[in-house]
C-alpha cells in the first residue's frame, strides 16, 4: 500500500514519485537505534562477464544498506539469464543474510493485480471500464463532495477519479500506520470501513480534472471485482493470475498476519526519524494486511514479479484492446515518473531509458518490479525497511 503523508505517519510515493513505503511499528523489543544494521557482504549468482554486468547494482545494494535499509535483495532477467543480489541481512537479531527465494509484503504491486482483472472481466463483457462506479457500488461513494455516479471505473484504475485516499486520514494514519500501530496491527478492516473513512473528506478534485494517488480507489475496485464475479477479489486474482502462470511464490492473504516462508522479518521507525540515533527500529513482520486490502495487501517473491510483468506487458494476459488500455497513460508530473496507466506506470530513468511496471511500500517493506516495455528487461527488489527505497538500484541495473 502507498500512501501520501498524513499524520504521523511516513510514506513515500510509488517509484521516484507516485507511492512507496508506509512505516509502522510492531511489539517486539525495539532494536537499539544507534546500532547500524548489520551488513553482509552483496551476494550474486553469476561469475565473469555476469560479475561485471552488475558492478553497479552491486554497489547500488551496498549504498542501500549503508543509507540506513536494514537488507535488500534484487532478481533481474534478461538475455543474459537471471542474476540474484542482496546487501545487508534478513534478521537484524540473528544475522540471516537474505535469500533469492523470500517472499515479502508487495504493497502496491497488487494494484497491478487488481487491474489486470478487471480488464479481463471487461474483455469478457462482465463489465465496462466506462461503467459508473455507482453501477457496481451503489451509494457507496458518497458524502463530503463524493458522488459515485460520476467517477467511472477507468477512473479509479488511473487515480483521477478525485476520490480521497483513506491512508491520508491523519485518525487512520495514528491508528493503523503510525504509533497506534502496536496496538493494532491485529485488527480487522472491511473494504467498507475503509471507503467510509475516505468519505469523511472532501474529494481530492472534481473526476477527471487531476491526479492524485489514491488506495481507495483500488480498495472500490477491488469491492467491484467482488460484485461482478460472486467471489473475492483475490479468489479471481488467484484462478486468473497466479495459477495460470504457477506463481506458487504469490498469495492474497486477506487477514492472515503471518509471513509465508522462506522469508525475513520486516523493519520500521513508525514514522520517526531514522537518522535521528534515539529512534528505534521494530520488527513489523506480522500485521493485519486487510488494513490495506486491494490496495495494497499481497505477497510475492522477485521471480514471481518479473514473471507476471513479463506476462503482463508481452500480451499474455490481455488481449489488444485491453492492452491498449493498460498502456494508455494520464499525465503525473511528479519526478521521473511520465505517466499512469491501468495499475502500471511509466518512468523515464536518468538515462533516458523508460522503464514499466509498478512499487509498493507497507510497514517494513517497500518493493518494486519494473520491465522495459517488451518484457525482455525485468527487474523485482525489495528493501525490508520501509524508511529506504530502491531508486538507486533501479537506477543502476537499467542505466549502468
Amino acid at each position: 500500500m502507498s500512501v501520501r503523508k498524513a499524520g504521523t505517519a511516513r510514506a513515500a510515493l510509488v517509484a521516484a514519485a507516485v507511492a512507496a513505503a508506509v512505516t509502522a511499528t510492531a511489539l517486539t523489543a525495539p532494536a537499539t537505534a544507534a546500532t547500524p544494521a548489520p551488513q553482509a557482504a552483496a551476494a550474486t549468482s553469476g561469475e565473469g562477464a555476469a560479475h561485471h554486468r552488475h558492478d553497479a547494482v552491486r554497489e547500488a545494494l551496498e549504498e542501500t544498506v549503508r543509507a540506513g535499509a536494514p537488507g535488500v535483495l534484487v532478481q533481474v532477467r534478461d538475455r543474459h539469464g537471471v542474476w540474484n543480489g542482496s546487501a545487508g541481512v534478513a534478521d537484524r537479531t540473528t544475522g540471516r543474510e537474505r535469500g533469492a527465494r523470500d517472499r515479502y509484503r508487495v504493497g502496491s504491486v497488487t494494484k497491478t493485480f487488481v487491474a489486470t482483472v478487471l480488464l479481463q472481466m471487461e474483455a469478457e463483457g462482465r463489465l465496462d471500464l466506462d461503467d459508473s462506479v455507482e453501477k457496481w457500488l451503489p451509494g457507496t461513494v458518497r458524502g463530503h463532495g463524493h458522488d459515485g455516479r460520476r467517477i467511472t471505473l477507468r477512473q479509479l484504475l488511473n487515480h483521477t477519479s478525485g476520490v480521497y485516499s483513506f491512508t491520508s486520514d491523519p485518525d487512520f494514519a495514528q491508528k493503523a500506520l503510525g504509533p497506534g500501530f502496536l496496538r493494532h496491527r491485529y485488527d480487522t478492516w472491511t473494504p467498507e470501513q475503509l471507503v467510509a473513512v475516505a468519505m469523511r473528506h472532501e474529494p481530492d478534485f472534481a473526476p477527471g480534472q487531476g491526479w492524485n494517488y489514491s488506495n481507495t480507489n483500488y480498495v472500490l475496485a477491488g469491492m467491484v471485482i467482488e460484485k461482478a464475479a460472486g467471489r473475492p477479489y483475490g479468489a479471481e486474482i488467484e484462478r486468473r493470475i497466479l495459477r495460470p502462470l504457477g506463481l506458487r511464490a504469490t498469495s492474497v492473504p486477506g487477514t492472515s498476519a503471518a509471513m509465508p516462508r522462506p522469508s525475513g522479518r520486516a523493519y520500521s521507525t513508525l514514522g520517526a526519524d531514522p537518522n535521528d540515533p534515539a529512534t528505534p527500529v521494530h520488527d513489523v513482520t506480522e500485521l493485519n494486511p486487510s488494513l490495506a486490502g486491494a490496495a495494497g495487501e499481497m505477497v510475492s517473491d522477485n521471480a514471481d514479479l518479473q514473471k507476471f510483468l513479463r506476462a503482463l506487458l508481452t500480451g499474455r494476459l490481455l488481449p489488444r484492446e485491453q492492452m491498449r488500455e493498460l498502456t494508455t497513460t494520464v499525465p503525473v508530473g511528479q519526478g521521473g515518473v511520465r505517466g499512469y496507466g491501468l495499475g502500471v506506470y511509466v518512468q523515464e530513468l536518468s538515462c533516458g531509458e523508460k522503464v514499466w511496471g509498478h512499487s509498493g511500500g507497507i510497514h517494513g517493506s517497500a518493493s518494486v518490479v519494473a520491465a522495459t516495455r517488451d518484457g525482455r528487461h525485468t527487474m523485482a527488489g525489495n528493501v525490508n525497511g520501509d524508511w529506504v527505497g530502491l531508486d538507486r538500484v533501479l537506477e543502476a541495473e537499467f542505466c549502468g
